[in-house]
C-alpha cells in the first residue's frame, strides 16, 4: 500500500510495518507545510490498524538539514506568523512522539537542528556509519532543540552542540549509546525493518498501551510512573489479545493476534 497525497514525503506500508521517507531534495530541510505534512502523516498512520510500526528515513543523503532558512529568507513578517509556524513545527514533533505505534529511525545521514527534534521523537534509533547529529543554529544566529537533544546527551554534551555547532557521527553515537546500531548504508533499512519486524509480530493492544505507557511515565517521579504502568498492565490484562498471549504461551505454539 502507497500514500501519494504528500509533496514532501513518501509512504509505503507493506507487512505491517510503514515506512515513512523524507523527500524534499535536496537535504529534506524542512518548512511549515512539509511539518504539517509530517504531523498529518503520523496522524493518520495512527489511527490505520494495519500498521503495527513505523519507519522514519531521509531520501538521498541528508536525513534531514533542519529548517529550511532559504525559505523564510525574504518573506514579509506578518502579525503571529512566527509564532504559527513554531507551533507547526512543535507539532509536527508531537505527532511523532505520540504517535500510538513504535517509530524507529532510521538515520541515513545527517539529522540537523530540526532534523535532530525529528530523531528524538522517534522511538528507536538506528543509524549508517554517515548519520550526524548536530545543532548549527548558532552558526546562523539561531538557537537549537536543546530540550530535544537533552532526551539524547548529557549536560555537557548538549551544551558543546549548542555552543559550538559541532556534530557527532554515527559510530560515536553508537559508542555512547544513543543509537541501537551502527551499520552501512546498505544495511541501515535492513537493520529497521528487522526491528519494526519484531514489533509486528506482537500484541498491536499490548505494544499501543507499552508506548502510551512508557511516554507517560518519562516525566512522573518514580511512585506515580510505577503505578501508572501498574494499572496499565491490569488493563492490558483483560483485553482478548492477553488472553490470546497466554493460552498460546500455555498450548506452546505461536499466538495469533487481531488487527486491532
Amino acid at each position: 500500500m502507497t500514500a501519494t497525497d504528500y509533496q514532501s514525503l513518501k509512504l509505503a506500508i507493506a507487512d505491517h510495518v510503514a515506512t515513512v521517507t523524507l523527500d524534499r531534495p535536496p537535504v529534506n530541510a524542512q518548512t511549515g507545510a512539509s511539518q504539517d505534512e509530517i504531523a498529518r502523516c503520523f496522524d493518520e498512520l495512527s489511527d490505520l490498524p494495519e500498521v503495527r510500526a513505523v519507519i522514519l528515513t531521509g531520501a538521498g543523503k541528508v536525513f534531514s538539514a533542519g529548517a529550511d532558512i532559504k525559505a523564510r529568507i525574504g518573506t514579509a513578517p506578518r502579525p503571529g506568523g512566527d509564532r504559527a509556524h513554531l507551533r507547526g513545527a512543535r507539532e509536527s514533533y508531537y505527532a511523532i512522539m505520540e504517535c500510538k505505534k513504535p517509530v524507529i529511525a532510521a538515520i541515513n545521514g545527517p539529522a540537523l537542528g530540526a532534523g535532530l527534534a525529528l530523531v528524538a521523537s522517534c522511538d528507536i534509533l538506528v543509524a549508517a556509519e554517515e548519520a550526524e547529529l548536530g545543532l548549527p543554529e548558532v552558526t546562523v544566529g539561531l538557537m537549537g532543540g536543546c530540550r530535544h537533544a537533552m532526551r539524547l546527551f548529557g549536560h555537557s554534551t548538549v551544551r558543546r552542540m549548542m555552543f559550538t555547532g559541532e556534530r557527532l557521527r554515527g559510530p560515536e553515537l553508537y559508542r555512547r549509546g544513543v543509537v541501537e546500531a551502527c551499520v552501512t548504508q546498505a544495511e541501515l533499512l535492513p537493520t529497521a525493518r528487522a526491528i519494526a519486524a519484531r514489533i509486528a509480530e506482537l500484541s498491536p493492544t499490548a505494544v499501543q498501551l507499552a508506548k502510551h505507557s512508557i511516554n507517560t511515565i518519562e516525566n512522573l517521579s518514580l511512585r506515580d510512573g510505577y503505578r501508572f504502568e501498574q494499572d496499565m498492565t491490569m488493563q492490558l490484562s483483560r483485553t482478548p489479545d492477553a488472553i490470546e498471549a497466554k493460552r498460546a504461551f500455555l498450548e506452546k505454539r505461536k499466538p495469533r493476534f487481531g488487527e486491532g
